[in-house]
């Protein structure tokens, strides 16, 4: 069992801003604040986050680097805002940290985001379930739960979303849902949660309010999620990996359009209104 603080940081700041006619009034944005990542005392990287789910943040992003081998072999996880720092012990890594750590690869995250080690380096090793199927019904309830549901974007803006849903035939069911100031971020902060609960992906929908990148596809499959919507769009280098993982991509997805790249033998619908790029 890991060891965590609940270190959840003010994710609101109420400000005063001026409309286009001169009226002072209260707006909301969100928090961003740095945190600095420590693995056995090794510096590894600064996140800015709003700081909703540090803890599981810390753990997912070690695990979409792969810089731990298992959950197990950590011991702890402790973040202090006061030093804006977030100290992770573990037991026995067998992760050479320093060698993973040598290779960084510039992505296309919100600002820039870092990539260690090779980012096809262990793409081969992936397996996604060869028998998942998504309904369109689940594909519109997934958007509809999004379009609905209270959130910190319609209060203040400026954030992505993530989320993954129980994949329930012709319904889905909403498991997780995180927002922070990138969508590495939020997504970083689900893989960790669903590490914490040793949540397999299979029967997973994931979906996101950004774009899916070559980065956002390949977590999307270490998490072993053979599902991946988004509200935006999709890049050539994201589709070509979900090809090679025979993973299913949605695009553009809003009301009850939709756009699917990738994966089509897998989608269960009416075949006159599926849109495919």
């Amino acid at each position: 069992m890991v060891k965590l603080t609940n270190a959840v940081a003010p994710l609101i700041h109420e400000v005063e801003v001026m409309d286009e006619q001169g009226r002072k009034k209260i707006g909301h944005i969100p928090g961003e604040r740095p945190l600095t990542i420590y693995l056995d005392k090794k510096e590894l990287v600064t996140l800015m986050t709003m700081g909703g789910a540090p803890e599981a943040l810390v753990l997912g992003y070690l695990r979409n680097q792969r810089l731990v081998s298992s959950v197990g072999v950590i011991e702890s996880i402790q973040v202090d805002w006061e030093t804006e720092s977030a100290a992770v012990k573990t037991k026995c890594n067998t992760v050479d940290v320093e060698q993973k750590t040598s290779r960084r690869v510039v992505t296309t995250g919100c600002g820039q985001g870092t990539v260690f080690g090779g980012l096809l380096d262990d793409i081969d090793k992936i397996h996604l379930s060869e028998t998942a199927q998504i309904n369109q019904l689940a594909v519109y309830e997934v958007v509809d739960h999004i379009r609905t549901k209270p959130s910190i974007y319609k209060q203040a803006g400026s954030v992505h979303a993530c989320a993954v849903f129980k994949n329930c035939g012709d319904h889905a069911e909403l498991l997780h849902f995180v927002e922070d100031v990138g969508r590495h971020n939020a997504v970083d902060s689900i893989a960790g949660l669903m590490w914490l609960e040793d949540q397999p992906g299979d029967d997973l929908i994931f979906y996101t309010t950004g774009r899916l990148t070559s980065e956002m596809v390949i977590k999307g499959a270490q998490m072993g999620i053979p599902f991946l919507l988004s509200r935006s769009g999709v890049t050539a280098m994201g589709l070509e990996m979900a090809n090679k993982l025979n993973l299913t991509l949605f695009g553009r997805c809003s009301g009850q359009h939709y756009l699917i790249y990738s994966g089509i033998n897998r989608f269960i619908g009416n075949t006159s209104d599926v849109h495919t790029a």
